[in-house]
């Protein structure tokens, strides 16, 4: 699983490259590696509008839709899975009486 860094670290590591810092100095300073710096600023160009493509609030929501896809998938499987035993049930002999 890929290492998660605060907004606010990030906010700091890409004012440190727009102030004229080279992305490598920035990397090797802070221990984190160049294509990480990239992936930021690609993102934050995203977010600003610079770029096209998905913004991070954009992905945020869409994680969340699919995850709760995926647990009403589950859901439904459970449902339908329950449907099919209850219909293997056999009533039993004579069936039921109606009530008068």
């Amino acid at each position: 699983m890929p290492r998660s860094y605060p907004p606010e670290f990030r906010r700091k590591v890409l004012d440190l490259v727009a102030s004229g810092r080279k992305v490598a100095e920035v990397a090797r300073l802070l221990g984190i590696s160049d294509q990480t710096i990239y992936l930021w600023r690609r993102q934050h160009l995203i977010d600003t509008g610079q770029l096209p493509g998905t913004t991070s609030s954009d992905q945020s929501e869409l994680a969340a839709a699919r995850k709760r896809i995926a647990e009403l998938e589950a859901e439904l499987a459970i449902h339908r899975r329950a449907a099919e035993l209850l219909g293997e049930v056999t009533p039993p002999k004579g069936g039921s009486k109606p009530s008068a």
